[in-house]
């Protein structure tokens, strides 16, 4: 009589028709913290050399250096860890996922169904766990001898789809297992099985409502507006059909850093990336009312760009996304144009539309030449942080990408950047504008290419033991050390008794010694010509970095704000005679 087949050889069979299925469906990467409950499933994925395994000890490191290889791949990536608090450290990097809309694929390891509730060690209700920041949830149950490899299979295709269509997201696949979790002794290697007839799913484009942006091109036609460029995932043609379309209406385009439209061959003669500073008061464009403003993507990082687009609430609004969310917080948008964006561009450069009337968008290219001769007078100021963005990207090769930490330095990524010809790729975490995460981010995109990750002192701190992950990869992370959370002085809270402690919250880590600690090289640079020369050397060297840069807060606060004053002025002067 044949002996039933030990519960370790059905597990990780049944891991492997799994991997086999995903790998077969195009999954290239998973990252794995390791645990008990989740070997078969690991075992199963070290086995497999298409399937590339990346191993962080940290699961909430992971699962925010997945975030970074999926944002910099465009495409699904996986992660894996073993039953109970483990999985609970995903959630931030779930909900940056949901709302940037990032492919990842969650496969929990959890304990048999008999074990919850009773009190078993290590076992929380794992189903639904993340709500819904998931596109979908699955739960199949424990392994049983008779389960069905071609189902398996077809399982790997539908998750890797969800993750990716309708609208990109996190997809959960939460797998119990019994013990023993593994075969007795050394499991074999080998049994893999066929996954190549596995179902096709493409990816549908979203095609707009033609009506609708007929009706729209011709509202817009021949009056003053702007175009305003969140940060997106765009289609590689979007820059160069979008700056077309701002050619032919012959109106400004705002572009922020994230929306990649600063850096490029595409045309930028219409682009303005100082509003920031011009559309302050006293400046007149700062009371500027165009007829018509056409959003794209996300909704603005800065409060200046925000408060612009509230007070031209009476003006024809319109967004534009390539998928069906709504992006309208300030809920005054006239339309909606959910749809591929480059295909509306492409419409109404078909049409063709009629440019606004003479003068209208020179105000604004005014505007965007005067700050931009200010700013470059500023560039030589010491312990101006405004002065190091120009500095770091004048650094930088053609096609570097370049991963921007929240609170600060976005902002004064927003507002210093500048433009130019050369390539390059900028990324951040803006989903959920978290400072958590944002170096295991870094280090992620820096498993696609080279990375320069700019961040402040606190966001740092929050996620230091991402340094572990650094070896290996050519990513120099550029600290920002102003003694703490200095976007707290630009807000009332700065004038609370309690202020220091309770919001700026200086800290005592020497981030050069930390990084000492996790084999990274490190240097401290009190002075901008300091930091240019040690950022040259550290991307010539390659491998890790961690350049400290020390900046003395309350004289950058002040200089930030002369130069705010300065420009928004300088913006509205009248023009030099002859």
């Amino acid at each position: 009589m044949r002996q039933p087949e030990e519960q370790g050889s059905i597990n990780l069979r049944y891991a492997q028709a799994l991997v086999d299925g995903l790998r077969a469906a195009g999954l290239r990467d998973l990252v794995l913290s390791p645990g008990s409950r989740s070997s078969p499933l690991a075992l199963a994925f070290l086995r497999q050399p298409a399937i590339a395994s990346h191993v962080l000890v940290d699961e909430r490191s992971a699962a925010f250096f997945a975030l970074g290889i999926a944002k910099a791949g465009r495409r699904p990536v996986a992660l894996l860890a073993t039953s109970g608090s483990a999985v609970a450290n995903w959630l931030p990097a779930v909900i940056e996922a949901d709302l940037a809309a990032v492919p990842l694929l969650l496969l929990s390891a959890d304990r048999p169904p008999e074990l919850l509730g009773w009190g078993a060690n290590q076992t929380i209700d794992q189903q639904r766990l993340f709500g819904a920041h998931v596109r979908s949830c699955h739960a199949p149950g424990p392994p049983a001898p008779d389960f069905e490899v071609g189902y398996l299979h077809r399982l790997a295709s539908r998750l890797l789809s969800e993750c990716c269509s309708p609208l990109p997201g996190p997809v959960h696949l939460n797998l119990a297992f019994r013990e023993p979790l593994l075969p007795a002794g050394a499991p074999p290697v080998g049994g893999a099985s066929d996954a190549q007839a596995l179902p096709r799913a493409g990816r549908p484009r979203l095609l707009p409502d033609g009506q609708l942006v007929a009706e729209i091109g011709a509202a817009i036609s021949g009056r003053p507006g702007v175009i305003v460029c969140g940060g997106d995932d765009w289609p590689p043609d979007f820059a160069a059909a979008v700056s077309a379309l701002a050619r032919q209406l012959d109106c400004p385009l705002l572009a922020e850093p994230l929306s990649n439209l600063r850096f490029g061959g595409h045309d930028r003669s219409r682009l303005c990336v100082r509003y920031d500073a011009f559309l302050r008061p006293p400046s007149p464009l700062a009371a500027a009312r165009p007829e018509w403003l056409l959003r794209c993507g996300n909704f603005p990082v800065t409060r200046t760009l925000q408060d612009w687009l509230r007070a031209n609430g009476g003006a024809l609004q319109i967004v534009l996304g390539a998928d069906s969310r709504w992006r309208d917080p300030l809920h005054c948008a006239a339309a909606l144009i959910q749809g591929d964006p480059l295909a509306v561009c492409e419409d109404w450069l078909a049409t063709p539309l009629r440019p606004a009337a003479s003068g209208w968008r020179e105000m604004f290219a005014q505007a965007e030449r005067r700050v931009a001769a200010l700013a470059a007078d500023w560039r030589s100021r010491e312990d101006f942080e405004g002065a190091l963005i120009p500095a770091l990207l004048d650094e930088l090769p053609a096609g570097h990408n370049l991963f921007c930490g929240n609170s600060l330095p976005i902002r004064d990524l927003d507002a210093f950047s500048g433009s130019g010809d050369k390539p390059l790729r900028l990324f951040g975490n803006r989903g959920a504008s978290g400072i958590d995460g944002n170096l295991s981010t870094a280090i992620g995109i820096a498993s696609e290419g080279p990375c320069v990750a700019l961040l402040g002192d606190l966001t740092l701190q929050h996620d230091l033991t991402a340094l572990a992950a650094a070896g290996g990869r050519d990513i120099v992370v550029v600290v920002i050390n102003n003694g703490g959370g200095g976007i707290f002085e630009y807000l009332p809270v700065a004038k609370l008794p309690e202020f220091e402690r309770g919001w700026l919250t200086p800290q005592t880590v020497d981030p050069v010694a930390a990084a000492a600690a996790f084999g990274v090289a490190g240097e401290r640079c009190a002075s901008l010509d300091g930091f240019t020369s040690a950022l040259r050397r550290a991307l010539q060297r390659g491998g890790p970095t961690l350049l400290e840069v020390l900046v003395d807060r309350r004289r950058s606060v002040a200089q930030h704000r002369a130069f705010w004053r300065q420009a928004a002025a300088v913006a509205g002067s009248p023009p030099a005679t002859t």
